[in-house]
Formats: C-alpha cells, sequence, structure tokens
C-alpha cells in the first residue's frame, strides 16, 4: 500500500502494523510517540537531547499557547516553529480546540467559533475554524490538525451528537480554508481531521464515516483519555480503526501509559503523544522496561544501580537511582530534567521495539508478555 505520505512496510495477523510517514522535514518510522512541546519546548529537555538521546523523530506543538504566546508576529518573523525553535524535524500541532474548550468558565462557543478570555492576561480572544488554520500555516507544522470540539466524559448522548455534528460542519470550513490559502515557509502541510462521538458507538461510526470520506492525508481520533476507563477507550478506538482507511496514518490523541500505548498499537493506532512522561517525570514517576517507579522513595536511598541498566539514554547508565532521588530530594532542577529524559526516551524505545516485533511478526506475544511486567510497582 504506497503513496507519497504513507506507506505501510509490515502488516500483522491482526490490526498492528509498521510504516513511515514522509514529510518534507524527514521521515517517520510508525508506530511512533511524539513528544508533547506545548510552548515550543518538550519541558526541561534541549533540542539536542531529544534527537541524539531520546530519539526523538517528530513533536508536538500547540495552536492555543503559540498564537497568545509568543504571538503569530513572532512566529512569522522568525520563519516559522522549526526555525524559532531550531528543530529540522517533522512537527504536529493540534488545533487548539482542547485547550479553549477546557476553558469552560471563561468561554463563549457559538457555530462560528469560540471566543476564549486568555489564561495569561486575561484579554479576550476568537477562534474559528478559518482561524486555527490560519494560525496553524503561521506555525508551519508539517501535519495539523482541524478544529474541533473536544466533549468531556462523561457526556450526554444528545450532546455529544450536537459537538460531533458541529465538528463536522468546522471540518469543512478548515478544508475550504486550506484549499484557498497555500503553505508559507516553502514545505507541504497535511491536515488531518479528528473523530469525534465521545463514547457512543453509533457515533463515532458516523464521525469515522465521514472523516474518511474526506480523504484527508491521515486521521485523528479525539476525545479518549478524558477520563474513560481504559477498557472504554479500547473499545471505542477498535471500532473507530475498523472503519478509518487502512492506507491513511492513524493518531489517537492524548495517550497515555505505556500499556495503553502498546494496546493502542494492537488496535491499528500508528501515531499517539501524551504530556504523561515528561508531567510524571517532573513529580518523579519513572517509567522502565522492569516496571513503574517513584524515584523519591526511601527505598532507592541508597541504591547506586544505573537508572536503568536496560536504558537507550545516556542518562539510564550515568546516574544512579540513589544520585536522582537526592537531586528530587534536595529540590535540584537537575533530577527533573534527568527524569524526562529518562522517561522520553523509554517511551521512544518502547514504540521502536514494538515496531521491531510487527516486523518480526511476533507483536501481540510479545505485548502480552510485556503488559503485566510495565504496569508494575517496583
Amino acid at each position: 500500500m504506497k503513496n507519497q505520505f504513507f506507506n505501510i512496510v509490515k502488516t500483522t495477523e491482526s490490526k498492528a502494523r509498521a510504516g513511515v510517514i514522509t514529510t518534507d522535514h524527514g521521515t517517520i518510522e510508525t508506530p511512533i510517540f511524539m513528544p508533547v512541546g506545548t510552548v515550543a519546548s518538550v519541558k526541561t529537555v534541549h533540542q539536542r537531547e531529544l534527537k541524539d538521546d531520546i530519539k526523538a523523530q517528530i513533536i508536538l506543538g500547540n495552536t492555543y499557547h503559540l498564537y497568545l504566546r509568543p504571538k503569530m508576529e513572532v512566529m512569522q518573523e522568525a520563519g516559522g516553529l522549526h526555525k524559532f525553535m531550531n528543530w529540522d524535524r517533522p512537527i504536529l500541532t493540534d488545533s487548539g480546540g482542547y485547550q479553549v474548550f477546557s476553558l469552560s468558565d471563561s468561554r463563549k462557543m457559538t457555530e462560528e467559533g469560540v471566543k476564549f478570555k486568555s489564561h495569561i492576561d486575561g484579554s479576550y480572544h476568537f477562534i474559528s475554524p478559518e482561524k486555527s488554520m490560519e494560525i496553524q500555516r503561521q506555525i508551519g507544522a508539517d501535519i495539523f490538525m482541524a478544529f474541533d470540539e473536544c466533549t468531556p466524559y462523561p457526556c450526554e448522548y444528545n450532546q455529544a451528537k450536537a459537538s460531533m455534528e458541529m465538528t463536522h460542519r468546522w471540518l469543512k470550513r478548515c478544508i475550504n480554508w486550506c484549499e484557498e490559502n497555500p503553505e508559507i515557509y516553502g514545505h507541504k502541510q497535511h491536515l488531518f481531521p479528528i473523530v469525534q462521538g465521545s463514547t457512543y458507538s453509533d457515533l463515532r461510526k458516523i464521525s469515522a464515516e465521514f472523516i474518511s470520506e474526506q480523504n484527508a492525508d491521515g486521521n485523528a481520533i479525539g476525545g479518549l483519555s478524558v477520563g474513560e476507563p481504559e477498557e472504554e477507550m479500547y473499545r471505542i478506538t477498535n471500532e473507530v480503526t475498523d472503519v478509518l482507511p487502512v492506507e491513511k496514518p492513524r493518531y489517537l490523541m492524548g495517550v497515555g501509559t505505556p500499556w495503553n500505548i502498546l494496546e493502542s498499537i494492537g488496535l491499528g493506532v500508528d501515531m499517539m503523544d501524551c504530556v504523561m512522561p515528561t508531567r510524571n517525570a517532573r513529580n518523579g514517576m519513572l517509567f522502565t522496561w522492569q516496571g513503574v517507579m517513584n524515584i523519591k522513595n526511601e527505598k532507592w536511598k541508597n541504591d547506586f544501580s544505573p537508572l536503568d541498566e536496560t536504558g537507550v539514554s545516556f542518562v539510564d547508565k550515568e546516574y544512579s537511582k540513589a544520585y536522582v532521588r537526592h537531586l528530587f530530594v534536595a529540590k535540584e532542577y537537575l533530577g527533573k530534567q534527568i527524569a524526562s529524559v529518562h522517561n522520553l526516551a523509554f517511551y521512544l524505545d518502547l514504540v521502536r521495539v514494538a515496531r521491531q516485533h510487527i516486523l518480526a511478526g511476533d507483536f501481540y506475544e510479545w505485548k502480552n508478555s510485556i503488559v503485566p511486567i510495565l504496569k508494575q510497582r517496583l
């Protein structure tokens, strides 16, 4: 199954597959995890570490946050986000929809768009589907998302249905705007629409069919990992990937734990992102091939073994558990940086090994054996 943007290299007996996404800023081997760089920065991590130690192939930027700060005048003068943050590999931006809709006390939504109050200085702004597309053109991400509404969990059926239908109408406006306004930095941008419908199977099927009909370069699954049980997330993901076109990459937004990632890959997902590895790292929680570790616990006080002997990043071998625990207890920022590099390197290693098992043909056996280990508390 070959096209210019996404090629599937290997499929399994079920849904998991290994592929390659090709953008003007480089290729991405899937399945892939994408570190979140909300405000043109993956928190506490240098771009050099992202490349050399974490081996990130693509990172995320956030439309809402970048629009408010540093603002699009600065972004355009810099030549787009790649040049602004000195990152020459692919970037994906979200539409700003999730952040705007999370401001439930300070925003007003209409068919035209959303008026909201900045969390920075209280100033009022308006984002429509067209405005979201304009901002993402100015940011210049390789992959960018259609403006959608992310419903909360739980969500009443009628609310989920009305929200989904408006997301579909907004998508048409996004597509029309993109057709009339070409790229501005000389590289191709790829628009992904987003499937919505909360946890209602019939709505998700309707949305996935509508999104598929738009024939975009790739498709995203939104509105999950917002508080629903894991089993519900897996059920909806499985139902949606049954409908979305096989030949297009599938992006599951905001997911998740290491075991969420492996289960989602098994359901046919190609791309994932989450703030969890860096957010949890800053609180001292490390994900490892042996399980989950709270590095602040007393038990690591005199443990001078490497942070993770099977790790792939330099921090795993150069720093001991006792030292990193000391940094957290002493409230030294270096502790958060080391933990963040470790967790991100682990996540990228996780999807890299998953890809190897897909290529080898034993992904599901390996997944079923490793998931219980990854969930262990050390």
